[in-house]
């Protein structure tokens, strides 16, 4: 199906739209998602050779209300429920209600692993099907199927509502949680920046409706951040290390939209883990090259957002910092009380043996980090180092 950009944006914006009202109406969220998710291939198809209908929203829902009543017509209760269908407004006038942050909330409930909650998201509220989710976390469309499935079922008895008063600060930490992790997850795999673009479309949604400093912090983050997107591979597609990028390349715009966040989130609370990391990723986006990097504050700053997280992940940024500001003896030791099997473990020893003189270890460790890598493009920047140690082609 070839479906324009401004198509495929306006059918992830109605998609969650669609499901708030359908959901509400029939009082059933799983059956909702897949009729939504119906006559979203159903416009995937159909507009592009029938143009955009003038109700884009009443459209799907009425597909989408059609599948519906297609689905449950046989159902020994569809008495009841066509009763109660029969006194709502008529199914071709769609709501203006944006649903959109109600079913985020739902889609990243509490009960929810992490994993469960982004692949949810992604297809209720991001409007991907099961195979697109599946090719972004590379399992087979069945197992993905089956885990969106069960996470359906674990939020099915969950009121389709904005949580209470009480219950928004801890809900909103699962949605702010599972929107860092979508994010992360395209950043990490070169390929798959559609999964950034669409956690920051997330984001600011949620940014546009709470004033939380953590929201503006998050905003900030994931955009200084993808901000260096454009350097970060070269012609080939091989990955491009921090120090060695193009900074001319960089996104300007959201290097200034993030530090504006920013700058508005700090002071306005608590300074919390995502504002800290902000901050981080700004000192790095203000630095005219590498070696203007301001590595002390950045260090400081690693250090206190160990001390608030625990992170074994921060903790591995901390031994970068450390190798910049005390030398690459300090970052070792620091990795020293790093779980060895986590992600990244061997490249950055490698990396931290080679600037200390070691270019056997640093060869060892690559070679470790090589055969743990998870993506073609890191295996290809691991190999290449190899092959430059080992005096081997590259």
């Amino acid at each position: 199906m070839n479906v324009s950009r401004e198509v495929e944006d306006l059918l992830r914006e109605l998609a969650p739209q669609v499901l708030g009202t359908l959901a509400r109406r029939w009082g059933d969220f799983d059956a909702a998602e897949d009729a939504v998710q119906e006559a979203l291939i159903a416009a995937a198809r159909h507009w592009p050779v029938d143009g955009v209908p003038a109700q884009p929203r009443g459209w799907l829902l009425q597909t989408a209300s059609r599948r519906m009543v297609d689905q449950w017509r046989s159902d020994t209760a569809r008495r009841d429920r066509e009763v109660r269908v029969a006194i709502e407004p008529d199914t071709g006038t769609a709501s203006e209600v944006d649903d959109t942050l109600t079913v985020l909330f739902l889609c990243c409930h509490p009960v929810l692993s992490p994993t469960s909650a982004i692949a949810l998201t992604l297809r209720a509220v991001g409007g991907l099907t099961t195979a697109e989710i599946a090719r972004a976390f590379l399992v087979p469309e069945a197992t993905m199927a089956q885990r969106i499935s069960r996470a359906k079922q674990r939020v099915a008895g969950e009121e389709l509502s904005m949580p209470s008063p009480q219950e928004r600060p801890a809900r909103l930490r699962s949605v702010l949680r599972v929107l860092y992790l979508m994010f992360n997850e395209g950043y990490t795999d070169l390929t798959r920046a559609d999964l950034s673009d669409e956690a920051i479309r997330l984001a600011r949604h949620v940014h546009a409706a709470d004033d939380d400093a953590e929201v503006s912090g998050l905003l900030a983050l994931m955009l200084l951040t993808d901000a260096r997107r454009p350097a970060r591979t070269d012609a080939s597609g091989t990955p491009v290390t921090l120090a060695d990028q193009d900074r001319s390349l960089w996104d300007r715009a959201r290097i200034a939209e993030g530090t504006a966040l920013l700058d508005g989130a700090i002071g306005r609370g608590a300074v919390g883990e995502y504002q800290l990391q902000a901050a981080i990723a700004a000192l790095h986006d203000r630095a005219a090259d590498a070696d203007a990097t301001d590595w002390p504050q950045i260090l400081a700053l690693y250090e206190l957002l160990e001390r608030m997280t625990g992170s074994p992940v921060v903790m591995l940024n901390r031994a970068v910092a450390s190798a910049m500001v005390h030398g690459p003896a300090a970052g070792l030791a620091v990795l020293d009380d790093v779980d060895g099997t986590l992600p990244r473990v061997d490249q950055l020893r490698a990396h931290l043996h080679e600037l200390a003189g070691d270019r056997d270890l640093a060869l060892t460790h690559y070679v470790r980090a090589s055969g743990r890598a998870t993506n073609v493009a890191e295996r290809r920047y691991l190999d290449a180092q190899v092959a430059r140690l080992s005096g081997g082609p590259a």
